[in-house]
């Protein structure tokens, strides 16, 4: 655009524009990328099915539901005050409450009961290690006992406890998951290298009350719902994300880029895999065009917020600096990435 990059005395150039309209205009494409996304995945969720209700289909054995004496037909109204209209809010009112007695109000033949509920707690087995269709490790999270035990992203799993995985990752899921089972011993290829690790699991506490719920009728209605819960919590996840990579949660060698996307781009199955990867895609292409990195539109923004409180324009030759010292880390951050995508190829 004329006048976006460097000096115009054209009346209709970027340069000449109000800054309101330039901060507009830097954030139109990224805006275009981020509706595109969210309206191909809320379409995509919507034809695909509806949202788990509020309304109990069974309870599980031995959980504190059954012993409070829930039955299949209630309706979750609401817990600890807050309203409940899917499986998807009682998951969030859950974690929030993190095992803690809670309130329930069930519909039960348009009754309304109390109940109070402590939730039956289960331990999970945590490794912090995440695998691909072949047994090997994607990311290792950060402070997690597999980084500690020296595991590492690209690692692929070949024994668990002397048991060949055949490179099996729901075999070897299975595996780490094995009741009763404490340290354990993984053989590890690495490069050319077969290493033994000794890991020593974590357990990580949840709390479930233990029911099963209905799924909603499906109409258009629900369909749309189901659309608009999932594409939420899709957008939750992105950002998510974003602020794992900024806390150190996630390290830099964990991104993907082209050749990664690429890859995974190569081993999609079927066109609803594809189109759902566009989305996303699409998605993280504009939230991620939007961050306050000199180079990008977010960080054009920001020299923009900048002069309008300074009331006065940056100097273009501190302007073009700025703007080459972002390009250059994003290339170098680009070369990074692309060479550990080939490694992980390979």
């Amino acid at each position: 655009m004329e006048g976006e990059d460097e000096k115009s005395e054209d009346e209709r150039s970027f340069s000449k524009a109000s800054i309101p309209k330039r901060i507009a205009i830097c954030v139109a494409g990224a805006t275009v990328n981020i509706v595109f996304g969210i309206l191909v995945y809320f379409i995509l969720i919507s034809s695909s099915g509806t949202y788990i209700s509020n309304e109990i289909d069974s309870c599980i054995d031995g959980y504190s539901a059954q012993t409070a004496g829930l039955q299949s037909g209630d309706k979750i109204v609401e817990i600890n005050g807050e309203k409940v209209k899917s499986k998807y809010d009682l998951d969030k009112i859950m974690e929030d409450a993190n095992g803690d007695e809670i309130e329930l109000k069930i519909q039960r033949n348009n009754e309304n009961i109390d109940y109070k509920i402590k939730p039956t707690e289960v331990k999970t087995r945590i490794t912090g290690m995440y695998l691909d269709d072949n047994c090997k490790i994607v990311t290792v999270e950060k402070d997690s006992v597999s980084e500690k035990s020296g595991i590492k992203a690209n690692d692929v799993i070949t024994k668990i406890n002397g048991e060949e995985t055949n490179k099996d990752t729901d075999k070897a899921v299975e595996m780490l998951q094995q009741k009763g089972l404490g340290t354990i011993l993984l053989t590890i290829e690495r490069g050319n290298e077969q290493i033994q690790i000794e890991l020593e699991p974590e357990y990580r506490a949840k709390y479930y009350i233990g029911v099963n719920m209905k799924k909603a009728p499906d109409t258009f209605i629900n369909r749309c719902i189901n659309g608009w819960i999932e594409t939420k919590e899709f957008l939750a996840s992105i950002l998510d994300n974003l602020k794992q990579l900024f806390t150190g949660n996630v390290g830099v060698d964990q991104m993907m880029g082209p050749v990664g996307i690429s890859e995974v781009v190569a081993k999609t199955n079927g066109f609803q895999e594809f189109i759902y990867l566009m989305a996303l895609i699409s998605l993280s292409l504009g939230v991620t065009n939007l961050l306050p990195i000199p180079a990008l539109d977010g960080g054009k923004i920001l020299i923009l917020i900048i002069e309008a409180i300074r009331r006065k324009p940056m100097k273009p030759e501190n302007e073009i600096n700025i703007q080459l010292l972002g390009f250059s880390i994003l290339i170098a951050l680009s070369l990074y990435v692309t060479y550990n995508d080939i490694l992980r190829i390979l």
